[in-house]
């Protein structure tokens, strides 16, 4: 199977990742790159999105995407997964988005797209599907939708607003490489 989003039919997005590519003016960019993906996130990812958009108002774009589904979570078994997921987080305020991301993408046997390298961890280690920006990146790449060079320039938009990549845009070829990604 390919690594690819497109090969992927449902990928659930935190907030981690859409506040980047907002904050960067690159949302549309994004929404481009996922075009063949079924594209979610979380109420409680855009909750986070419009509280953050008190300080950052340009987040509140982000709130309004029409081009995510979204899981409300509100259903007995959504409960209990999102419930299960915040104990495995150890979830206080601060991981309740990585914690719905994980429950959706879990009941819709899909992956969940997260640059939080702790949830991350505690997700893999439970058997979650689970990837970041980076994967993305790399599988536009590999698909055509984006060269190298133009995601290696995205990478440093993206850490000029904060985010917390693995790699920088120059790094970002041999990066992907190294772990298969390319």
């Amino acid at each position: 199977m390919s690594r690819s989003a497109r090969a992927t039919s449902v990928l659930v997005l935190d907030t981690m990742v859409l506040s980047h590519f907002t904050l960067a003016d690159r949302l549309d960019v994004l929404q481009d790159l996922l075009l063949d993906a079924d594209c979610w996130t979380t109420q409680v990812v855009r909750e986070e999105l419009r509280a953050g958009s008190e300080d950052h108002r340009e987040l509140a774009v982000a709130c309004e995407a029409d081009w995510l589904a979204t899981a409300q979570l509100d259903t007995l078994d959504e409960v209990r997964c999102f419930a299960k997921w915040t104990v495995r987080l150890g979830s206080g305020e601060r991981d309740l988005g990585e914690a719905s991301v994980f429950a959706a993408a879990e009941l819709r046997g899909g992956v969940a797209i997260t640059d939080d390298r702790n949830a991350t961890q505690v997700a893999r280690a439970h058997g979650a599907r689970v990837h970041g920006t980076i994967w993305l990146l790399a599988g536009a790449c590999r698909d055509g939708k984006q060269t190298l060079t133009a995601a290696g320039n995205l990478i440093e938009v993206l850490r000029v607003t904060g985010a917390r990549l693995p790699c920088s845009g120059a790094e970002f070829p041999d990066f992907a490489r190294k772990h298969n990604l390319l």
